[in-house]
């Protein structure tokens, strides 16, 4: 066999391997003044018409993906936890019986922590959900006022016990870097938060997203940003505080412990292939990048019209590819396997990497390059998007 055909079979082998599902739920309560997500509010929701919509679109990308088994599935949205969990029940249902799942499928679930939602947790893990990643975003009543969250305090805490009594696996988010805050308040609410004992945490530092209600707080002078030097002295802290509890960085914004780690989202970083179904969701499978229409109103008329919700199916070139791998892998604290990178792309992508920029960056302590794996260092990845442009060779950007 070839050189050539033998990277071929090896690219043509990771066309069988398991696969990840994620659905979108569209619908919130409210849209959060920083939020630049998918997510509409609605008066009413027919309930009965997404579900047909949604069995519809899962049931096309099943057609094109016989015999690999979901090793995930993710509900995301929107606010998932709206869902009514007969819904949700169906839906799990379905993906199994078009797919069948691996032994230890991981299904979750994005929750709001209102006492609504809390009612339906479990009943959510009786339809299969086993795990739950909860919005609590702060421990402090003027900051989830600030950031058009629902729910106080307490009742985020009560949600957060409801989910630990009812699914195998919690995680909650955090939002840092907000105006005002110090490296002090931060510590506190971040021990308070390891207090709990969840086996993941996301911490999310706050970002002005075009399009949201806080970048024309920004534009007006009504709302200061924190400092860059700042932001980098809490991620800092973050890392110091979360890796000395037992929940080191997995990846840039996400904490765990060993064997915790979100298994859904780490086939995003280490591209491998996922089904996207519902409004906006975008998917990759067999080596073609996909987009559902993102108007909950024009996804269904695309499931009436066509039996999908397809707005976008693309051939990814090899070179894309590679491109978006070393974007996605090297966020992970593991980095990026070059030559194993090699093999599902067909290139030879140790020799697009610049190794007189990589060399350079990892004297700076940057980076680091051991034979063929590629990792960004703790103290380069607050300054990720700087440096990628730095470490890919101009014939990966053809």
């Amino acid at each position: 066999m070839h050189d050539t055909d033998h990277r071929n079979a090896k690219v043509n082998k990771s066309a069988t391997g398991p696969l990840a599902l994620y659905i979108h739920w569209p619908f919130c309560v409210s849209k959060c003044p920083y939020c630049d997500f998918n997510s509409h509010v609605r008066e009413q929701v027919d309930v009965a018409t997404w579900q047909r919509a949604l069995l519809a679109d899962m049931a096309h990308e099943a057609s094109l993906t016989p015999g690999r088994p979901l090793s995930s599935i993710f509900f995301g949205g929107g606010t998932p936890s709206l869902m009514p969990p007969s819904l949700v029940e169906a839906l799990i249902t379905a993906a199994e019986r078009h797919w069948g799942f691996t032994a230890d499928i991981e299904i979750t679930l994005e929750a709001n922590p209102s006492s609504v939602e809390a009612a339906n947790f479990h009943d959510l893990a009786k339809a299969g959900v086993n795990r739950v990643s909860l919005g609590l975003q702060s421990l402090d009543d003027q900051t989830l006022e600030f950031l058009g969250r629902a729910h106080d305090v307490h009742e985020g805490l009560a949600a957060l016990d409801t989910a630990q009594q009812a699914f195998d696996r919690v995680s909650f988010d955090l939002i840092y870097a907000r105006p005002g805050q110090s490296l002090a308040d931060w510590q506190r609410e971040l021990e308070r938060a390891l207090a709990f004992g969840t086996g993941h945490l996301s911490l999310y530092q706050l970002t002005i997203e075009p399009g949201t209600r806080f970048e024309t707080l920004v534009r007006t002078g009504a709302l200061i940003p924190a400092d860059d030097d700042h932001c980098a002295d809490l991620f800092e802290l973050n890392r110091s505080i979360m890796t000395a509890a037992g929940l080191p960085a997995y990846e840039i914004s996400n904490h765990a412990r060993p064997g915790q780690e979100s298994r859904h989202n780490l086939t995003y970083w280490r591209y491998e292939d996922y089904i996207g179904i519902g409004p906006g969701a975008h998917g990759r499978r067999l080596d073609s990048a996909t987009e559902r229409h993102k108007k909950p109103e024009n996804f269904l008329s695309a499931v009436a019209r066509n039996g999908n919700g397809l707005k976008l199916e693309q051939a990814l070139s090899p070179q894309t590819r590679a491109m978006e791998a070393l974007m996605m892998g090297l966020r992970l604290a593991e980095g990026v396997d070059l030559e194993a990178l090699e093999a599902k792309t067909g290139l030879a992508v140790a020799e697009m990497v610049d190794r007189d920029e990589v060399a350079e960056l990892a004297g700076m302590g940057f980076v680091e390059q051991r034979e063929d794996r590629l990792t960004v260092l703790p103290k380069g990845m607050p300054l990720l998007d700087a440096l990628l442009p730095k470490m890919i060779a101009d014939v990966l950007r053809t």
